[in-house]
């Protein structure tokens, strides 16, 4: 062999990788690359995601070396500056092999949801009242969710908190509340109104709901009973606000009606389903301009409501979702949130809250926290 030709050896690509310098872009980017990896584990802190500029390129492999593009995130966990360390995809196996990968955008969109809800339940869990405190659900149109979006507070804040929340009927007519709960108990709405004055302990109450496996107890209406007066539904929150320390209310359609002007009297944070279709949300607006010329408390309770648009998997033109855009923007309310479609709740049977989708779930928990805020804003 000629002592002027290169010896082939094996691990050519070895070779060739151990004389590469990248070109670094940042002193960071140094820093990045060389320094070894902290040797206790991070603290995991969400990354917030970046806006425009961040690329989705990842490093790629050629031959034998690992080349990286001036566009690659290289950020590395410090003892001064510890993001959350990747552990998905190709950032992971990086991180794993010692040079310690910030997440990705998928990844770090994940952690970012994470971190919302654990805020939004923490929000929901340590809130703290002197007394007991109403939660109105109410639309002046018939259909729009009331009573999902009652089942679906309701159990959010039993399921947080631990119990302790009742969910009624205050309609005047029977309505679909104890249809849409779990369970088939043999006494409701009618018998408690016929028994409000016995009641003395909780396990009496108790004998009237319909336990939930998120902790909420319902009160329903399990037959045919005399119209709900306004009276009855003082004299039933009077005893439920004895037991329970949030009490929900799943109204009906009829704003003139004694029962649900004392339910608005009764209530602490006004919450307003809506579909995306054009009469759902004027009759919601119809309502809130209704509370705002009452004055006093009613017009407090428009004003701090909370709106929950719901998709229930009925067409949805971008024309009048845009319009309706407008009018919920101009509604004037604390905040608004919206429930993506569920397949459990479009069945329109019983409701497990545990059976909601993931999306579903999260979406009812932050527009809780946002009741919970609205609640904790005019806390007395």
């Amino acid at each position: 062999m000629n002592n002027e030709q290169e010896v082939q050896q094996p691990f050519g690509g070895a070779r060739r990788a151990a004389g590469y310098v990248e070109a670094p872009t940042t002193r960071a980017d140094v820093e990045d690359v060389v320094s070894p990896a902290p040797t206790e584990p991070p603290v995991a802190e969400v990354v917030p995601i970046s806006g425009a500029g961040e690329t989705t390129e990842q490093p790629e492999l050629q031959g034998d070396a690992l080349v990286y593009t001036p566009g690659d995130d290289l950020s590395v966990v410090t003892t001064d500056d510890r993001p959350t360390v990747a552990t998905e995809g190709l950032r992971g196996v990086l991180s794993k092999l010692g040079i310690r990968m910030a997440p990705g955008i998928e990844e770090r969109a994940r952690l970012q949801a994470e971190e919302s809800l654990r805020r939004d339940e923490q929000t929901i869990r340590q809130a703290t009242w002197t007394r007991a405190q109403g939660v109105l659900i109410a639309n002046r149109k018939g259909g729009t969710g009331k009573t999902p979006t009652a089942i679906g507070v309701g159990g959010v804040l039993a399921a947080v908190r631990g119990g302790s929340v009742a969910i009624m009927e205050v309609s005047d007519d029977r309505g679909g509340l104890s249809f849409r709960a779990e369970g088939s108990p043999k006494l409701g709405m009618g018998e408690l109104v016929r028994d409000v004055d016995k009641i003395r302990s909780a396990g009496q109450l108790a004998g009237y709901t319909a336990p939930q496996t998120s902790f909420a107890a319902v009160i329903g209406s399990v037959g045919n009973r005399p119209p709900l007066t306004g009276e009855d539904v003082e004299a039933v929150s009077r005893v439920i606000d004895e037991y329970y320390g949030i009490r929900v209310m799943d109204s009906g359609n009829q704003p003139s009606s004694s029962a649900f002007q004392a339910a608005v009297a009764t209530a602490d944070a006004l919450v307003v389903p809506v579909f995306n279709s054009a009469d759902s949300v004027l009759e919601a607006i119809d309502l809130l301009d209704l509370l705002r010329s009452s004055g006093a408390h009613a017009a407090q309770l428009a004003e701090n409501a909370v709106i929950i648009r719901i998709t229930d998997g009925r067409p949805e033109y971008p024309q009048i979702v845009e319009r309706l855009d407008r009018l919920i923007t101009g509604a004037r309310v604390r905040e608004v949130h919206a429930v993506p479609f569920d397949q459990h709740i479009a069945e329109r049977g019983q409701i497990t809250l545990d059976k909601l989708s993931p999306a579903a779930r999260r979406a009812f928990t932050a527009a809780t926290a946002a009741v919970v805020r609205s609640l904790q804003a005019v806390a007395n």
